[in-house]
């Protein structure tokens, strides 16, 4: 009589990834949750704070589907995406406000910051209310977001999610980043995309761009130079964008407005811990 046996037995497999954060950031993360728990007064919970926050960075490092997650701890789905959303909302109450985070920056003796915009791509959904968020730009559904850096290109504020229809001068004008930089004695360099942001220009412009070609006038050789100039200043902003998109969730957000927000200000906050180790 034949019988029929599996080639390599019934052993389980087990895949292991290498989670690439610092472990300055699991541990500002776990006792992030730690306080929170003190705080509701839990008195018992599935997993330890560190198990919750290698299990978020996980979801969050490399976009691991919450039911691989859930399988591998023995929890469910639901249970890791409460657990995501509640890191979420305690990292983001951490990122700067906008005028704090200036203010900062003058105080160490900062002059100008850099200003670029991002489109964070998300997954088309049907309906009237998603073709907002189609960006004719880049050809893709996504959520607008204008970011600061330092000099460096260290992320230092970011703002709220905006449809991707939205252009990145009107985003700006809507949080008056240029009233935020002349209280705070700062400038900001940005592309041609931010133009005649500046409302007041005078003879102290605080929003530092090139120059536009037209079709009826071409920019001189003095004019170039300058582009160039600002390019290579406004280089380091990319960098910050940079480690923000290393977080593999980015990849295509699939959450609402509200909590596209929380989770890009939450990044910024884990993004700056992995540079500043």
């Amino acid at each position: 009589m034949k019988t029929h046996r599996p080639v390599g037995g019934t052993r389980d497999a087990v895949c292991q990834v290498r989670l690439a954060v610092s472990k300055r950031t699991v541990e500002l993360v776990a006792g992030l949750i730690r306080g929170r728990r003190k705080q509701l007064g839990t008195r018992w919970r599935k997993a330890t704070p560190g198990t919750q926050a290698i299990v978020v960075l996980a979801v969050l490092r490399h976009d691991q589907r919450l039911a691989d997650m859930a399988g591998g701890n023995d929890v469910s789905a639901s249970t890791v995406r409460r657990w995501v959303l509640e890191v979420l909302g305690l990292l983001a109450a951490r990122a700067p406000r906008l005028d704090r985070a200036l203010k900062k920056i003058a105080r160490r003796g900062g002059a100008v910051v850099l200003l670029d915009g991002t489109l964070v791509r998300t997954r088309r959904r049907t309906g009237a209310d998603n073709r907002k968020n189609y960006s004719g730009k880049h050809k893709a559904h996504g959520l607008l977001f204008l970011a600061l850096t330092d000099e460096n290109g260290n992320l230092i504020w970011i703002s709220s999610a905006r449809p991707g229809r939205a252009s990145e001068i009107t985003a700006a004008r809507h949080d008056h980043i240029t009233r935020h930089l002349r209280e705070a004695g700062l400038g900001a360099l940005a592309d041609l995309g931010f133009v005649g942001l500046d409302d007041a220009p005078g003879n102290a412009p605080v929003i530092i761009t090139g120059r536009k070609a037209t079709r009826s006038r071409r920019l001189t050789d003095a004019e170039k130079e300058t582009n160039r100039l600002v390019s290579r200043e406004r280089a380091a902003v990319e960098h910050g964008f940079a480690n923000l998109k290393s977080w593999r969730i980015l990849t295509k957000v699939r959450m609402n407005v509200h909590h596209a927000t929380t989770l890009l200000r939450a990044l910024l906050v884990l993004a700056n811990c992995e540079v500043q180790r």
